[in-house]
C-alpha cells in the first residue's frame, strides 16, 4: 500500500535561490597541461644555456678550457692549465698600472656584489620592506638595471615599475640598508623610473680627524673643514650664504666651528676677513679669543656687537647700491663672519625679553640682507624647536649633527631630509663631528666628519695669528 503524503508536510524538491538572495558566480579554474609546463621548461634551460657565454664569456670560456684539458690530457692537463693560467695572470697584473688594477678589481667586486649580495636577497628584501607584493608576482619587482663600485660604496641602479614612486624607495632606506648589511642608504632620483640606491660597505668616518694644516691660501667659499663619506674633502662655503649647525652637546658642534676658523686664518692676518664672536657660555670660543674682530660674552654686549654688525652692514650696502652687486673681500671691506656659539641663548632664553627681541631683530637682519655684501651669520644651537629658534629658514646651509629626536632631523635638514637618508638621530655618541648637510644648492644631504681641532691647536692658532693682531678688538 502505498503511504500518501500528509496534507501541509514539507516537500523535498530543488530549489533555485530567489532574485533577493542574488547568484554567486565564480570563475572556473583551468589547469595547464603539463605538456606545456614542460615546453617551458625547456625553452628556458635553453634560452640560459644559448644566452650563457654572451653574459659570462670569461667563466665559460675557463670552464670549457678545463673540460677540455680533462678529456684529452686527464687530471694532469687541468693542472698544468690553471697553473699556466695563474702564471699569465700574474704577470699580466704586474703589468698593468695601478689605476687599471683597481679599475678590473672594482668591475670584478661589481659582478660579485651583483650576483651574490643584491639579486641573491633583492626580491625577500623589497617584499620584507614594503616595496614589492608577494614572492610569486615577479613582474611586479623593480629590477636591476646595473651595480658598480668604487673603493668605498656599491651603487645599485634601479628600474621601477609602473605604480612605485622614487618616494617608496627614500621612506624605507632604513630597511633597505639592513637588509643588504650596509651603514646605511641613500636613495638618488635619476627620472620618474629610474634611482640609484647607494650602499657603503663600510664607515669611511668612523676614525676622528686630526686638525688639517695651517694654509697659507685661504678660500672663504670652499673652506677645508673635515672629510665626506666618499673621502673627498668637505669644502664650507660661508661667503655669500650663512650655515646653522645643530647638535645636541657632545656631538661636535665646536669642530665645526673651530675648523671653519682655522682655515680662515690667513684672511684673518691679512685682514680680508674678520670674526665677531658671541661666546655666552664663555667656554667654547673664549679659548681663541685673541684671533676674533670682536667678542662678547654677555646679553647685553652681545646684542651691541649684533647691532653694530647691521650698522656697519646697512652702510656698505648704502655705498654699493647702484655701483656693486656683489662683494669682493678687501682690507678696507673684509669679510665679516658673526659667529654665535648658542644662539638660543639670545633667542629664547635670556631673561630679559627686550634683549631677546633685539637680537632676533638683529640676527634676522644680518641673514635676510648680509651676504651679498660680505655679511655671514655662523650659528650653533642645540634645540632646533621654532619656539627656540624661528630663523631657521633664513639660513640657507645647515649641518645636522647628532639630534635628540627623528622630527628634529626634517626641522633642521627641511622636508623629507630623513626619508633621503639622512638619520641625524642615529648618529652614535662615539661619533662626534658626524653630521649631514644640505646645502642650498643641493637637497640631498651629505654625510661627513668635521676635523678634531685640540686646544693645543687653538693655542697655536692664537699665538701664531692673533697675538699683537691691530684688528682685535672686543665688546665689553
Amino acid at each position: 500500500m502505498m503511504r500518501q503524503p500528509k496534507v501541509g508536510a514539507a516537500q523535498s524538491s530543488p530549489t533555485l535561490p530567489s532574485p533577493a538572495q542574488g547568484v554567486r558566480w565564480t570563475t572556473p579554474i583551468v589547469e595547464t597541461p603539463g605538456i606545456v609546463v614542460l615546453g617551458s621548461w625547456i625553452w628556458r634551460f635553453v634560452r640560459f644555456l644559448v644566452t650563457l657565454p654572451f653574459r659570462f664569456p670569461v667563466m665559460v670560456a675557463v670552464l670549457t678550457a678545463s673540460v677540455a684539458s680533462w678529456w684529452w690530457l686527464d687530471w694532469p692537463g687541468v693542472a698544468a692549465l690553471w697553473g699556466l693560467a695563474a702564471a699569465v695572470s700574474l704577470m699580466w697584473w704586474r703589468a698593468w698600472p695601478n689605476n687599471y688594477r683597481t679599475w678590473v678589481t672594482l668591475r670584478l667586486l661589481a659582478w660579485w656584489r651583483h650576483l651574490f649580495v643584491y639579486r641573491r636577497h633583492w626580491q625577500p628584501v623589497l617584499v620584507i620592506s614594503g616595496l614589492a607584493e608577494s614572492y610569486q608576482e615577479r613582474r611586479y619587482l623593480p629590477r636591476i638595471r646595473r651595480v658598480s663600485c668604487n673603493v668605498w660604496a656599491d651603487y645599485v641602479r634601479v628600474t621601477l615599475v609602473a605604480g612605485t614612486a622614487p618616494a617608496d624607495f627614500e621612506t624605507r632606506v632604513v630597511e633597505l640598508a639592513h637588509g643588504f648589511q650596509a651603514p646605511s642608504c641613500r636613495v638618488v632620483v635619476n627620472g620618474p623610473r629610474d634611482v640609484t640606491l647607494e650602499f657603503p660597505r663600510h664607515d669611511t668616518l668612523a676614525e676622528p680627524l686630526d686638525a688639517f694644516p695651517m694654509t697659507h691660501h685661504v678660500e672663504l667659499s670652499a673652506l677645508p673643514v673635515g672629510k665626506r663619506e666618499d673621502g673627498s674633502p668637505w669644502l664650507l662655503r660661508l661667503h655669500g650664504t650663512h650655515v646653522l649647525v645643530v647638535g645636541v652637546t657632545g656631538a661636535g658642534k665646536g669642530s665645526v666651528l673651530w675648523s671653519a676658523i682655522r682655515a680662515m686664518l690667513p684672511a684673518l692676518a691679512d685682514g680680508t676677513a674678520q670674526v665677531w664672536a658671541i661666546d655666552p657660555k664663555r667656554m667654547e670660543l673664549a679659548y681663541g679669543r685673541d684671533l676674533f674682530a670682536h667678542y662678547a660674552d654677555t646679553g647685553e654686549s652681545a646684542v651691541t656687537l649684533l647691532e653694530l654688525a647691521v650698522e656697519q652692514m646697512q652702510e656698505r650696502a648704502e655705498r654699493y647700491a647702484g655701483k656693486q652687486r656683489s662683494h669682493i673681500p678687501t682690507t678696507a671691506d673684509p669679510f665679516v663672519v658673526v659667529l654665535l656659539d648658542e644662539v638660543a641663548f639670545l633667542t629664547a632664553y635670556h631673561p630679559d625679553r627686550d634683549v631677546r627681541r633685539r637680537a632676533e631683530n638683529a640676527i634676522a637682519t644680518l641673514t635676510s640682507q648680509g651676504r651679498s655684501v660680505g655679511f655671514s651669520v655662523l650659528a650653533a644651537l642645540q634645540d632646533p624647536r621654532k619656539e627656540v629658534m624661528n630663523l631657521r629658514n633664513l639660513f640657507p646651509d645647515k649641518v645636522a649633527l647628532r639630534l635628540d629626536e627623528a622630527s628634529q632631523v626634517d626641522m633642521v635638514l627641511g622636508e623629507g631630509a630623513r626619508d633621503r637618508g639622512a638619520n641625524a638621530h642615529l648618529i652614535d655618541s662615539t661619533l662626534p663631528g658626524v653630521a649631514y648637510v644640505r646645502m642650498e644648492t643641493s637637497p640631498a644631504p651629505v654625510r661627513v666628519r668635521a676635523a678634531y681641532v685640540s686646544d693645543d691647536d687653538i693655542t697655536a692658532m692664537a699665538n701664531a695669528y692673533g697675538a699683537g693682531s691691530s684688528s682685535v678688538g672686543e665688546v665689553a
